[in-house]
Parts: structure tokens; sequence; C-alpha cells
């Protein structure tokens, strides 16, 4: 895994588990975890992330990674860059199919596949490292764990355990 990938993943994990206000205090959450970056770098990973002030009680504003946006569709290469950098595991049962992602990570992903308006994908239910892909009526779940396996770059991956 890359270092980026590493530090972005540890980002989604502490903006979801932490109130985290400012950069700085996401620089001192980040080197707690033993990863080290700066603040500019920092700057780049929450832009790239989708990452938000919101204000929340008490007034004050902290990080979010936005919420899933209905009406505005993910761009296809940002959808294969997504499943590319996160997606380490497809399975597939019935019309579920199962992603793994590293800890933290899964509602980035569904996110990012319940924007991109995928024909045959009905919706996602996303945990901390593990996300759900309801097939919709018509398309078989081995199809859909096809495509996101194809996504994901994992097109020879022996996957299937269900």
């Amino acid at each position: 895994m890359s270092v980026k990938l590493h530090r972005q993943q540890a980002i989604a994990r502490l903006i979801g588990q932490h109130e985290v206000g400012s950069q700085p205090q996401l620089l001192e959450l980040l080197a707690a975890a033993a990863i080290t970056a700066t603040q500019a770098t920092v700057s780049r990973d929450l832009d790239e992330l989708g990452a938000v002030k919101v204000r929340v009680a008490g007034g004050h504003s902290v990080y979010a990674l936005p919420e899933i946006e209905t009406d505005r569709r993910a761009p296809f290469g940002q959808l294969r860059r997504v499943l590319g950098e996160w997606v380490a595991d497809v399975a597939v049962s019935a019309n579920i199919v199962v992603l793994r992602t590293p800890p933290g990570c899964a509602h980035v992903v569904a996110s990012a596949l319940d924007r991109s308006g995928m024909e045959g994908l009905l919706g996602t239910v996303a945990g901390d490292d593990t996300l759900l892909c309801v097939a919709a009526d018509g398309t078989p779940g081995d199809e859909l764990a096809d495509q996101l396996r194809a996504l994901a770059g994992l097109d020879g991956a022996d996957s299937d355990r269900g």
C-alpha cells in the first residue's frame, strides 16, 4: 500500500473517530498513529477525500467526509480510482456483493459507488471496513461482482466465497 493511501485511510478513520477541528490537530492525531506529514500534504489529502468543515453541537466546526449526494454523479474515472485504491476483496452471494476495504474506508467506497449511477447497482450499506452492494432486479450478483472486480483491478483474483 502506498504511503499516500495509508495516510488518507488514516485521515478518514481519524475524522470518523474524533472531532477534528483543525489541520494541526489532525497532524497531532496522525503523529500519534506514527504517521508523519506536513500541513500542506494533509490539506491536499483533505481536499482529495472531499472533507468539509461542518458545525456541530456547541457551535464549533469539525472536519467531516461528505454525505451521499444523490443528485451529484461521480465521474467514472474517479470511481475506478477509488475502487482501485481502496477495495481489497470482492465476494458475492446471490444478489449481494461484499467489498472489503482497509479499516475506516468503506464509507468512501460506498459514497463513490452510490454517486456513480452504476447500472445494476441498487445501493450500498457501509460499515467500517466492509460494504454490501445490492444488485438490482435483473442483474445477477455475479455480474455486478465482476464489474466491481474489474473496476478495482482485481480481475484475476479468486474472491468468491459465497
